[in-house]
């Protein structure tokens, strides 16, 4: 593990502005989460109970196999998710951006490891807090389902990612459902930040990590794409649609 564990960050790494602390009520990410379900005064209960909390790189918010005290929303930047496989290897099972929620299934113990790709911040929310939350909150616990519903869509397009699509086909769809996801919460563009490495990636697309490097090399060859700093830039949509569906 190459993390910091969350409790052991020391206060100099969090990123907490103490001239504006954050308010449910004015958060600019409340529409994309769970708690966009919460009615005005609900929001200001809400409040009381939710943790802001903003984390530099290499975080660990979680490991795989610990108690789950805590569930999360994102409200900034990327987070990898991963298990550990018995042999030691390491399989992404996916990136959570501003938005997503982690601990939908509400178990005991988290199914994974959840670490920071750069800078995030999240909203930490006690789980026995929660659970009384969905006990007592209906509409709370229609809109958990919408999130789990998205999740199991989410984790079919993966196994049809790694069981029937050929390297390039896995690389443009990793694209292009990243470009999607992250359209939800900016304005659509051309140009796709991707803050995770390659090798994230690839062990996301079960790939290695010079097959991700010569597949997107020779995208940019194709005129694809162009990789700018940071991400890369789309040249051809349709044609990478084409790829992606094989």
């Amino acid at each position: 593990m190459t993390g910091k564990p969350l409790q052991d960050i020391s206060p100099s790494t969090e990123k907490v502005n103490e001239s504006h602390v954050p308010n449910c009520s004015t958060c600019t990410t409340r529409h994309l989460s769970i708690c966009d379900a919460l009615g005005p005064k609900e929001l200001v209960t809400f409040d009381h109970v939710v943790q802001h909390r903003g984390f530099a790189a290499k975080a660990v918010l979680f490991e795989q196999g610990q108690k789950a005290d805590f569930v999360f929303s994102v409200s900034e930047g990327t987070i990898r998710l991963f298990r550990l496989l018995p042999d030691g290897r390491r399989q992404i099972i996916g990136f959570a951006i501003k938005g997503d929620f982690l601990g939908t299934a509400l178990a005991e113990k988290h199914e994974y490891t959840a670490e920071s790709v750069d800078h995030i911040r999240v909203c930490r929310i006690p789980r026995s807090t929660f659970l009384q939350m969905l006990d007592e909150k209906p509409h709370l616990m229609k809109k958990l389902h919408e999130i789990a519903g998205r999740e199991i869509h989410d984790s079919q397009d993966q196994i049809v990612l790694l069981g029937r699509k050929n390297a390039e086909e896995r690389v443009a769809a990793f694209l292009l459902s990243f470009r999607e996801r992250l359209a939800r919460v900016l304005t659509r563009s051309v140009t796709i930040p991707l803050p995770m490495s390659r090798q994230d990636i690839a062990d996301y697309l079960g790939l290695t990590i010079e097959t991700v490097s010569r597949t997107i090399s020779k995208l940019a060859r194709d005129k694809l794409i162009v990789v700018v700093p940071d991400g890369i830039r789309i040249l051809d949509v349709n044609r990478l649609v084409e790829l992606a569906e094989g």
